[in-house]
């Protein structure tokens, strides 16, 4: 049994050490990210490849982490647009603070 203030305090000191990787190439941190917020999901017990999801909060986050994960790839593979990059690391921050919200309560 985990004991979920650790998995927080955890969370946070990881969340702050991608700031400075996202802030200096953005392309580059998003993978990184992306593999930590499915971290954050799998601690949290969510799973997203499940094939039949919840309405509402889930759907959001499956979309989101999905959608950033394929952008993640392509940008491994080539280039993308910075405006893709900045919505999957604006979709993954929504999905960080509703998990460290739902932990912390």
């Amino acid at each position: 049994m985990s004991e979920p203030g650790f998995d927080l305090s955890d969370w946070q000191t990881r969340w702050e050490e991608l700031q400075e990787p996202i802030a200096d190439d953005p392309a580059q941190a998003l993978p990184e990210v992306v593999r930590f917020v499915e971290q954050m999901l799998a601690d949290a017990d969510f799973n997203l490849d499940e094939p039949v999801t919840a309405e509402g909060d889930d759907f959001d986050i499956v979309r989101s982490v999905t959608a950033a994960r394929e952008v993640a790839q392509a940008a491994e593979q080539e280039a993308v647009e910075p405006e893709d990059i900045q919505v999957a690391l604006d979709d993954l921050r929504e999905v960080y603070e509703y998990l460290v919200e739902d932990r912390a309560t």
